[in-house]
């Protein structure tokens, strides 16, 4: 994939909101990408949570697209926050009732926001999208609109530009549950740009309109992916085989973050290897969830990031756009099945999915449910009653939303898939525990380190809260100037959603005469969203990351500068902000195991 010669580009910008105190600060981008193609990028600088309620460190945009043939089209519009800056920047480069086409990559409101003020302005313009997305924007916009349904295969020729005598054909790619259900990729055969929307893209709001620093970018690609994407390897996979039957690919336009153009290699091959790394093996949790419905969506992603934290494989469902056929098999052949309450009174197609949902159970399967809070639910005890009735077994507690859900409900809920995530994979951890060479075994054993307790608490705009804590073993000083450490942290433990890049911490270091007692409270297992600190004497405010255990010896409060991933672990890199003793004659707890091969 050969990256394509950018056109001399005009950059024109509006902000709105102050540049100082609480508001946001928002911003807009506008620059040709290439021949008869432009884009505008809506910066939102200072987003700080997006979907299923995962942080963002450096904010996000919402990328849109504007190709002009004979006829034009537009793809994608932006967030609704952006309406009085947006709106008047499209004026500026086009008489909106000049656009013939609006190719919708798909309907989350991020993307599709100003979509009814466009049809507003231009009542005749023909939107182009999957059949999924049409039936949502129907329920969106409240308006009356032309529309055509495209798939895979399907084409849209917007003729020659007469300027240019480029020609602009449109060939269309279903890319369903990447990450909506109603996904659909746009490939410009004029310039070769590929307009993937979500897939490929990053939550990174920067000026940069492509991909110039690979290294800035990959921890934010990566986080994006494995929040968003990862639950749905499988799809992703078959994304990419459609890709390659593409001619050559200049540009993937991404509809968040910097466009990919100068390293695509780079990006699709991370996506192709940590999809088939996801997708092997054969035993999967099918974590179902209803489009468009209360918080449903957001709370299944969360439920599958947890899962895919302990190494098992998962996939997400939507009973709304899966057709009978594949539900049915999907359902039937998975190891474990998790589904939301539904509405108490399902339209026709929704009924018939979740008795076809019911039918596909197996006894042997495991089974659980969780509140979608969607406002007129079946009741979570019903459903439950419901996934058992063949004797299923129960893979976690009902997960029960008593409220619009806050960062506490989605850390429990990944929580819970991690717990699934781990009895899936149970067998394959003890056999790789009995794979190891017995001396070498023994002799990792004898690598000994100290004893410590990882803290860490995050606050919400909105009021909630997420904290986490676990024992650490594997700690070592890192560097002198900055002063940092690194910490190795399983895949699986809650904690590391807690421990990203510019995400605080605490490390406790336990003392050598009085340890035993915290050591048992933080290597007990706790069930999903409990508190760890219940029980323990802290020290709140004592440090900036989360709380000081009164029974430390000390504690280094420290922020998160870099992530190296290893096959279990994630090794943390972090800087050292604070610190403090409380009792300079103590000695450290030192942990000696025997075996190498697990805790």
């Amino acid at each position: 994939m050969a990256a394509a010669t950018s056109t001399s580009a005009t950059t024109s910008g509006a902000a709105t909101g102050a540049t100082s105190g609480a508001a946001p600060r928002l911003s807009l981008q506008c620059e040709a990408i290439a021949a008869d193609t432009t884009t505008i990028r809506s910066l939102d600088w200072d987003r700080s949570r997006f979907d299923i309620e995962f942080g963002l460190r450096n904010g996000t945009t919402y990328n849109a697209f504007l190709v002009r043939g004979a006829q034009t089209a537009l793809i994608d519009t932006s967030h609704l926050k952006f309406a009085d800056t947006w709106l008047p920047l499209l004026e500026e480069q086009i008489d909106p009732a000049a656009i013939d086409f609006l190719i919708v990559s798909h309907t989350e409101p991020d993307h599709s926001g100003l979509i009814g003020h466009l049809i507003d302005r231009n009542p005749e313009i023909l939107i182009v999208g999957s059949k999924v997305a049409i039936q949502f924007l129907e329920n969106q916009v409240h308006r009356p609109f032309r529309s055509r349904a495209v798939k895979s295969g399907d084409e849209l020729d917007l003729g020659t530009n007469p300027e240019s005598g480029l020609g602009h054909r449109f060939s269309f790619l279903s890319a369903p549950n990447l990450h909506w259900p109603d996904t659909i990729f746009s490939f410009d055969h004029g310039t070769g740009i590929l307009y993937t929307c979500d897939a490929f893209g990053l939550h990174y709001c920067s000026e940069h309109l492509f991909d110039v620093d690979p290294g800035a970018i990959a921890p934010d690609f990566r986080f994006y992916y494995d929040c968003l994407m990862g639950p749905n390897a499988r799809s992703v996979l078959q994304a990419i085989k459609r890709m390659e039957a593409l001619p050559e690919i200049t540009t993937i336009a991404v509809g968040h973050g910097p466009l990919l153009r100068h390293h695509l290699s780079l990006w699709v091959n991370d996506y192709r290897d940590w999809s088939s790394d996801r997708s092997a093996g054969e035993a999967y949790a099918a974590v179902c969830y209803v489009s468009q419905y209360g918080f449903c969506d957001r709370l299944s992603q969360a439920i599958a990031r947890g899962i895919g934290k302990a190494g098992a494989q998962v996939q997400l469902v939507d009973l709304r756009a899966t057709d009978a056929q594949e539900l049915t098999a999907l359902i039937s052949e998975a190891s474990a099945v998790v589904v939301p309450t539904w509405p108490a009174e399902p339209e026709a197609e929704l009924q018939a999915s979740i008795g076809t949902l019911l039918a596909a159970l197996k006894p042997k399967q495991w089974v659980a449910c969780f509140d979608a809070f969607g406002g007129n639910d079946e009741p979570i005890d019903t459903v439950a009653s419901q996934l058992r009735s063949l004797g299923q077994k129960s893979a976690f507690d009902p997960l029960r939303i008593r409220e619009m859900p806050l960062a506490d409900d989605y850390q429990r809920c990944e929580e819970a898939g991690t717990d699934l995530g781990q009895l899936l994979t149970k067998a394959k951890t003890i056999a790789a525990m009995k794979a190891l060479d017995g001396d070498l075994d023994k002799a990792l054993g004898r690598l000994s380190g100290g004893l410590y307790v990882v803290t860490a608490r995050q606050q919400d705009s909105d009021g909630g809260s997420r904290s986490g804590a676990m024992v650490a073993s594997w700690v070592s000083q890192a560097s002198f100037e900055p002063p940092g450490i690194t910490v190795a942290v399983a895949k699986d433990r809650a904690i590391e959603a807690l421990m990203q890049v510019g995400d605080r911490f605490v490390l406790n270091i336990l003392r050598e005469d009085n340890h035993q007692q915290v050591l048992r409270h933080f290597l007990k297992r706790f069930p999903p969203g409990a508190d760890r600190f219940a029980g323990v004497t802290t020290v709140e405010g004592a440090a900036s990351g989360g709380p000081v255990l009164g029974d430390a010896l000390a504690f280094l409060g420290c922020r998160v500068a870099q992530r190296m991933e290893g096959p279990d672990h994630w090794l943390i890199y972090a800087e050292v902000e604070e610190g403090n003793v409380a009792d300079t004659e103590a000695t450290t707890a030192v942990h000696h195991r025997k075996v190498g091969n697990h805790y």
